[in-house]
């Protein structure tokens, strides 16, 4: 099932025409509450009166022309401002693709010096997101770089790839903030682990290594991405063993999965930020969503029915 969605993922012809369905455009609201930023900040608003914090990312595929990157730096820039406005404990994620990484790394790099100022002066970080396995070594060397000049940035890095234990002791003398996740693209077996108990071992040992630096006088934000409940608890113990406080383990899940828990997390003490993804181009994001959980699968078929 979830190659099969993996597959649909990367299917021109499904992304062009599947989203016009009524029975899909009204599944999608399972994981996001619209297309648009006013949607987002609304939920954003609900969240924060439980407690619970925001982390916004405009879904897009990859650009074609230096000025729409310049578009969306723009975009983000006057989200900074709403979130401002509406007084949102929000922070933004971006992909660096959105921002032109494919045609000029220069220009990217200035629109993502001036995206984590602007965050910086509303006290948050600026999150850069994690593409697929093309991606990771530019990524991971665009966050070394941003990092230098900006403390508030974090990244995300996914638990199944093989060299994420290497990247995240080389990003640990930097004091990072990271984002764990398990990671939803499709990738061989040769750079990426298959089993679901593969990536669990290798989310929790991850999580641990960060740990431990912390204990050891590293500044690290941990924010653990998944919703699988069960290894936030035994990170938490892990953390527990170590000395470091479990209530300052980040939690962060996505719009619409375990909103019960991610109450239930925040009353608890943990920080919480609920991940709320909107726009237009969601077919592929959404098939991802899906194939990380395929039993989710279940609730679109519901969607055929009266």
């Amino acid at each position: 099932m979830r190659r099969l969605l993996l597959w649909m993922a990367g299917n021109r012809w499904l992304r062009e025409h599947l989203p016009q369905l009524w029975f899909a455009r009204r599944a999608v609201r399972r994981f996001m509450p619209g297309e648009d930023a006013a949607s987002a900040l609304s939920a954003g608003e609900r969240f924060g009166r439980d407690g619970i914090a925001t982390l916004y990312t405009r879904l897009g595929e990859n650009l074609t022309r230096i000025e729409e990157a310049d578009a969306v730096a723009a975009y983000y820039l006057g989200l900074y401002d709403e979130i401002a406005r509406r007084g949102i404990d929000g922070e933004v994620s971006v992909k660096l693709t959105q921002l032109g990484l494919d045609l000029d790394v220069e220009r990217t790099f200035a629109h993502a010096t001036r995206l984590a100022t602007r965050a910086s002066e509303l006290g948050g970080d600026l999150w850069i997101d994690m593409e697929g396995s093309g991606y990771t070594e530019t990524t991971v060397a665009f966050y070394e770089r941003l990092k230098t000049v900006h403390p508030n940035v974090g990244i995300a890095l996914q638990a199944y790839l093989r060299r994420t234990a290497s990247d995240v002791q080389r990003l640990l003398p930097l004091d990072p903030a990271i984002r764990l996740v398990k990671g939803a693209y499709a990738e061989p077996p040769s750079i990426a682990w298959q089993s679901r108990h593969d990536v669990d071992a290798n989310f929790v040992a991850l999580a641990v290594a960060m740990l431990e630096a912390r204990r050891a006088g590293r500044t690290v934000r941990i924010a653990l991405g998944t919703h699988d409940v069960r290894l936030i608890e035994q990170i938490s113990e892990h953390a527990r063993a170590l000395g470091v406080d479990p209530l300052t383990l980040e939690v962060q899940m996505l719009y619409g999965i375990r909103e019960d828990e991610q109450r239930r997390l925040a009353r608890a003490g943990h920080p919480v930020r609920d991940l709320i993804a909107y726009g237009e181009h969601w077919y592929p994001w959404y098939m991802r969503r899906l194939a990380e959980r395929p039993a989710n699968v279940l609730f679109v078929l519901r969607q055929l029915l009266p």
